[in-house]
């Protein structure tokens, strides 16, 4: 399996194009190879090494206060069961839906661990223990990229993502209603070029293009239907018929890195969308790679961006640009 992992990416490395001046990098929960995912302070760091993007998952609290948070659960990433252990449901998941922003904003935001473990899922980033680091809300997140893109006089654009609509609307909450008049509020409407809007969900993103009328780009991430990320079937967005559908409310899509292959890549250019696939960590590159080879195969794939844990090794191509 070494083998043959190396020998795809040595083919992509030779066989597509290299990149162009306009390849988007961007920050994958801010700098969290180095700093707990999705903190504030990830979010500066990976700001001072000039992505094009930040990406912020968004889920939605007991108050209806978007904070910038991967998982639908706290469990993961925070003291949650140590500050709350009463307040699990009955599948032993403390859900940040359950819990009012002031509650959520009380615990601990550490480095992401297995549960069933209590170990690390990345045994050489960020260490174990308390941090003083907090979730943030979308708000205090905005207002540090856009006050950092002041101070410094850059432009680096923002990637939210809307994390799984259909439970938040099983919960009573309309995530993306929530979400587009929150940047509407910050005037992203008004500034598109700063921004790309993502999803699982195709249909809170035809929502935005058909009932909100944004005029936010959007991109339909494209995961595996065994992750049960949304109803949709992935299988067939990946299809002629599912791309040209994806297109009419869409600007690109974000694939899974893993799932990429040359004749997936063509399809995605031949429906004309961008393509921004998620996620390059320099500690998950294939056997027998070095950090340049990983990262120059990486760029030679055609795709036009990339999703990072590692954005300090992607300043490079900001300077030769």
């Amino acid at each position: 399996m070494r083998c043959l992992t190396l020998i795809l990416f040595v083919f992509l490395l030779n066989s597509c194009g290299t990149t162009s001046p306009d390849f988007v990098i961007i920050a994958h929960r801010g700098a969290s190879a180095h700093l707990p995912e999705h903190s504030l302070a990830a979010t500066a760091f990976a700001h001072a090494h000039n992505p094009d993007f930040l990406e912020a998952d968004l889920v939605v609290t007991k108050d209806n206060q978007l904070i910038v948070l991967h998982d639908l659960t706290l469990e993961s990433t925070t003291n949650i069961a140590e500050v709350f252990p009463k307040r699990k449901r009955r599948d032993g998941k403390f859900y940040a839906v359950d819990f009012t922003l002031k509650e959520i904003q009380s615990l601990d935001l550490l480095e992401r661990v297995e549960t069933n473990t209590g170990e690390t899922v990345y045994s050489d980033r960020y260490s174990l223990g308390s941090t003083g680091l907090r979730i943030p809300s979308f708000d205090q997140f905005l207002k540090l990229v856009n006050s950092l893109n002041r101070t410094t006089k850059k432009n680096i654009g923002i990637y939210p993502e809307i994390k799984s609509p259909e439970f938040h609307q099983r919960e009573g909450k309309d995530i993306t209603s929530l979400v587009i008049t929150k940047l509407r509020e910050w005037g992203y409407e008004e500034k598109p070029s700063q921004i790309f809007l993502q999803s699982f969900s195709p249909e809170s993103l035809m929502r935005l293009k058909t009932e909100f009328k944004t005029q936010i780009p959007l991109i339909q991430l494209i995961g595996e239907n065994s992750w049960n990320e949304s109803s949709a079937d992935y299988d067939v967005m990946r299809t002629t018929e599912g791309l040209k559908k994806i297109k009419q409310y869409a600007v690109g899509v974000g694939p899974w890195l893993s799932s990429l292959k040359p004749e997936l890549i063509a399809d995605f250019k031949q429906a004309g969308l961008q393509i921004h696939p998620y996620t390059h960590r320099d500690d998950r590159r294939p056997d027998g790679m070095s950090s340049d080879e990983y990262i120059q195969s990486l760029l030679k794939l055609g795709v036009d961006g990339l999703f990072t844990d590692h954005v300090e090794l992607f300043e490079f191509l900001k300077k030769k640009n």
